[in-house]
């Protein structure tokens, strides 16, 4: 398994405009193979900025899967504009838990 992380900083004052259409992306990744699950956190200090973790398979379902198909281009038209800067994505492998 392995987690995607990514911290968004959304511009001032688009958070609820960044959350109604992240509702809406949420479907289209979430339909996606590889896919297991997401969580996103919105920050409690700094209120426009949100922690994305997501769960696939692998990380070529991620890289490959998902940036490489036609319902990536859906989820950029609908979130890409809300970030500034644009977010870093990291990719994890689990090595313990307690």
């Amino acid at each position: 398994m392995i987690l995607e992380q990514a911290v968004l900083d959304v511009r001032a004052g688009r958070a609820d405009a960044f959350e109604v259409a992240f509702s809406k992306a949420k479907t289209i990744i979430s339909a996606m193979p590889g896919f297991r699950r997401l969580t996103l956190s919105r920050c409690v200090e700094r209120p426009d900025a949100y922690l994305l973790l997501v769960q696939w398979d692998t990380l070529e379902d991620h890289t490959e899967g998902f940036r490489g198909s036609a319902q990536y281009q859906e989820w950029r038209r609908l979130l890409h504009h809300f970030y500034d800067p644009f977010p870093t994505v990291e990719h994890y492998r689990e090595v313990a838990t307690a």
